[in-house]
């Protein structure tokens, strides 16, 4: 299914016009945002039987999933990067860069109990429009079956394409952007009651680690923000597989008359630009709901290379503000998540958790977050050794060559 319409009485307008205000206000209402409260919880498998117990216990202190998702539509957006069939070895991809099937599954269960009457799943996916966004799952091999049968109305939506109505819906970012005043995004973004972001926590290598707040880069199309955007045909791969000369490198503009950037003259480095747009895009289109998966991931990058490491920390989180539950992932992966540009883990880019919370997005500072559940430190991974570790063999590796977490890397 692609598409529904808009509640009753609520037009795609007043919807985007709530959520700028909802988020000003917060700007007003604290420089650095909300406080807010994330739920830790340990878990060592994806197997139901122990994986439902385990969220269901963490939703219920963040005051529980019938209060959030009961007769709403809710969106999923995942954290599907790197293709369909991108592999760490022989691992499957739930296993180290995409979220686990098994926790979707548990996830879109418990919401369809809590009384969720349409649950939407989201992502950018490289394929061409003609080709259903379930073969993309299959490709993966997830049981597209399992994920429609977890609750009694599922949609897929390829977000690449504007959708059922023909046009993309813009959403402004609250003070007017740190990159683009605007950015304009697929329908379903709009159309829903309540936005989910699903991701795992690892690495990455532009931004230092990547997280639910990392996983709204993806919700850009590749129509308007691609390589090759506004230059395509029906039956092609959506402008290119990714947002590299664009969004990256700033170069060209954005296509189907979305807004350009606020000053072409700003540096056209990576570790500028995209942390700028993950916090805008954190500030234009709020979370309501933030799942991380650590129970397995990998080290050392967000897609998988011949250097990444699978771990498994065996930790799942979830919060209500989006940059307060990546904060505590980051900490969890012993990394400050206050760091400046220029250490670890932001060698190479500017702090997206500081620029959100510049936004007024939300909080990431510690001591403004009430963590539910172990303790930071309980659940902590030491993603940090591994990067040190990673980084020690490629500079023997490629003594003269740059490496992606280097200082003076471009």
């Amino acid at each position: 299914m692609r598409g529904r319409a808009m509640s009753e009485g609520l037009s795609r307008r007043s919807l985007l016009g709530g959520l700028g205000a909802a988020a000003m206000g917060a700007a007003m209402k604290a420089e650095t945002g909300p406080a807010a409260r994330v739920a830790t919880a340990r878990c060592k498998s994806y197997e139901p039987s122990q994986l439902i117990p385990v969220l269901d216990g963490m939703f219920d202190k963040l005051g529980g999933l019938g209060r959030l998702v009961k007769g709403k539509t809710v969106a999923i957006k995942l954290n599907l990067n790197g293709g369909s069939t991108v592999r760490l070895g022989f691992l499957p991809l739930g296993d180290t860069h995409w979220p686990n099937p098994d926790l979707l599954g548990a996830t879109m269960h418990l919401m369809a109990r809590a009384g969720a009457r349409t649950i939407r799943l989201l992502e950018c996916a490289p394929v061409p429009w003609t080709t259903p966004f379930e073969e993309f799952f299959l490709e993966a091999n997830w049981s597209v079956q399992d994920l429609l049968s977890a609750a009694p109305r599922v949609e897929f939506e390829n977000t690449n394409y504007a959708g059922p109505p023909g046009k993309f819906v813009r959403f402004p970012v609250p003070g007017g952007g740190l990159l683009y005043p605007a950015y304009d995004l697929n329908h379903a973004y709009a159309d829903c009651d309540v936005f989910v972001s699903m991701a795992k926590y690892k690495d990455h290598p532009t931004t230092g680690i990547t997280t639910v707040m990392k996983n709204l880069f993806g919700v850009t199309p590749l129509m308007v923000y691609g390589n090759h955007a506004g230059k395509w045909e029906d039956n092609d791969l959506v402008a290119g597989i990714d947002r590299i000369i664009q969004l990256h490198r700033g170069i060209g503009k954005p296509a189907y008359g979305a807004p350009a950037e606020l000053d072409p003259s700003s540096p056209r480095q990576d570790g500028y630009r995209v942390p700028r747009v993950v916090a805008d895009l954190c500030a234009a289109r709020p979370v309501h709901l933030a799942i991380l998966d650590g129970i397995k991931t990998m080290s050392g990058g967000q897609t998988p290379d011949p250097y990444c490491t699978p771990v498994e920390p065996g930790v799942l989180m979830a919060g209500t503000n989006v940059v307060s539950t990546s904060a505590v992932a980051v900490a969890a992966m012993n990394y400050n998540p206050r760091a400046p540009r220029g250490t670890v883990p932001f060698e190479r880019s500017d702090n997206k958790l500081l620029l959100a919370e510049q936004l007024g997005a939300g909080t990431c500072d510690l001591s403004r977050i009430e963590v539910i559940g172990p303790s930071i430190a309980e659940v902590k991974f030491d993603f940090l050794a591994l990067r040190e570790k990673r980084r020690a063999m490629l500079q023997k590796l490629f003594p003269n060559g740059r490496y992606w977490d280097d200082p003076k890397g471009t």
